[in-house]
């Protein structure tokens, strides 16, 4: 059985830092547009001319943004997005075999540089053992919730998925990993996604995992969004971007020295408008 979540978020991103001499600056901070959500009234305020280009982000999920310039820099963002997203029941999906998963999905059933799956194999198979599909990716979810402790300020940029699982606390960035690297370790192919979302305390860019199993209707697979935090529901996450983990998604890499100044995020559901 499937269902359709329909909703309208408002979204008002602002931020600034400095350059003290010219660098280039990968930016990514817009909402995504996707078949599964419209980004409706969108405006960008960057400052840097000719100076900046944009390209096609990971996947062709959303846009990245070229900067190279120096100084102060302000940039500011507002969208309203309309989602409409298939959510069929994730306990219910099944997992695909391997040798039926197609190339897009490859590559997120390996390790990388924050999620190293491949140390956890004999820890998800002794902790969920009798689950499968999107029932193990249910089981992952609520062990996570039931074992860790989200607390801002304890984690940083170099905490990887094996960190967070020692020392069982962490934010959002920090559950995702820890979710995507237990999908993979079960098999299942599984992708950082950087997005915004209200409900989120508290508010900023947010960070959920996505899995993917089993088209309940049809061949292949779908991909299903899974908040480790609880904070957000699927049906309402507009995604900005996906990747392997956090490295392949930050709203700002920059080349070199950056002073970032400050940052301040508004998310808000307007009304379901079915």
């Amino acid at each position: 059985m499937r269902s359709m979540r329909h909703m309208t978020i408002d979204v008002s991103t602002r931020f600034s830092f400095t350059l003290p001499q010219p660098v280039d600056v990968l930016l990514q901070f817009e909402a995504a547009a996707i078949p599964e959500q419209t980004v409706l009234n969108a405006q960008t305020n960057l400052g840097c001319g000719d100076d900046c280009v944009r390209v096609s982000a990971q996947d062709d999920i959303g846009e990245r943004i070229w900067i190279h310039a120096s100084g102060a820099f302000d940039v500011s963002y507002s969208a309203s997005v309309d989602i409409n997203r298939s959510l069929p029941p994730l306990g219910s999906l099944q997992k695909l075999d391997l040798h039926q998963m197609p190339g897009e999905a490859v590559q997120y059933l390996l390790s990388s540089l924050y999620c190293p799956a491949q140390r956890f194999l004999s820890f998800v198979t002794d902790t969920f053992e009798g689950t499968e599909g999107g029932a193990r990716i249910e089981a992952i979810r609520d062990w996570i919730a039931e074992n860790f402790k989200y607390e801002p300020g304890f984690s940083n940029q170099s905490t990887t998925a094996l960190d967070s699982f020692v020392e069982r606390r962490g934010i959002c960035r920090d559950y995702a990993h820890v979710l995507v690297t237990l999908a993979r370790a079960s098999g299942i192919p599984a992708r950082y996604v950087s997005a915004y979302a209200p409900g989120v305390t508290p508010q900023d860019f947010h960070a959920v995992a996505e899995v993917f199993l089993a088209n309940p209707e049809g061949e292949g697979g779908t991909w299903q969004l899974v908040d480790a935090t609880q904070m957000a529901e699927a049906g309402e996450v507009v995604k900005i971007g996906v990747g392997r983990d956090a490295a392949d998604t930050s709203f700002l890499t920059s080349f070199g020295e950056c002073q970032f100044a400050g940052m301040e995020i508004n998310v808000s559901r307007r009304a379901d408008a079915r």
